[in-house]
């Protein structure tokens, strides 16, 4: 018997992902993941052993991927300054590109169990707290906790794509953004 495809593993997530974000987790059944990637809804715990490991794999891989490519423009920009306009870029390009999963980390965080959801609360600290760090250099003056409550209001502002996503697609809403939210902290 051979393993079970990364790929259709892949498919599977990011169709929950959509599923998730339109209906809602607890709307949504397996037999309608597997239909949307073209395998039956048992066919689905080959790859995942139930439902909630779909969510959680998904939220933490969100987590990761936020972080790591956090990190990697760490290395590639010295100047703070240059490093928080590439982090607010990227993160607003995260936002604008994949809605979706901005509205599984707002709505769906809650349904998350166990160890799931500790890892997700570990790297959103992590992240929230590398911005943090990077506005500091910026902006000495601010206290640790005035710092980190500017990086959570840029969030709301760069994450609010998903409920502004009517008014604006996402060519226009991009460059919107990253102006509002360097505008926001100022620097």
């Amino acid at each position: 018997m051979s393993a079970p495809s990364t790929t259709r593993r892949i498919q599977i997530m990011d169709a929950a992902a959509q599923l998730f974000a339109d209906h809602g987790f607890h709307n949504v059944s397996l037999t309608e993941i597997g239909r949307a990637v073209g395998i039956s809804g048992p066919a689905v715990y080959r790859h995942f052993d139930k439902k909630d490991d779909i969510l959680g794999a998904i939220l933490v891989q969100i987590s990761e991927f936020l972080l790591d490519e956090a990190t990697a423009l760490g290395t590639q920009h010295a100047d703070p300054h240059d490093l928080l306009e590439a982090l607010v870029a990227a993160h607003v390009d995260f936002s604008v590109t994949r809605p979706e999963l901005i509205i599984l980390q707002w709505r769906e965080f809650g349904n998350l169990r166990g160890e799931d959801r500790r890892t997700v609360r570990r790297l959103q600290r992590t992240y929230i707290d590398y911005w943090t760090a990077v506005l500091l250099k910026l902006k000495p003056a601010l206290s640790i906790p005035e710092a980190g409550a500017t990086v959570v209001a840029a969030f709301g502002l760069m994450n609010s794509t998903p409920f502004s996503a009517s008014r604006l697609g996402p060519e226009e809403s991009r460059p919107l953004l990253r102006t509002l939210t360097m505008d926001m902290f100022a620097v």
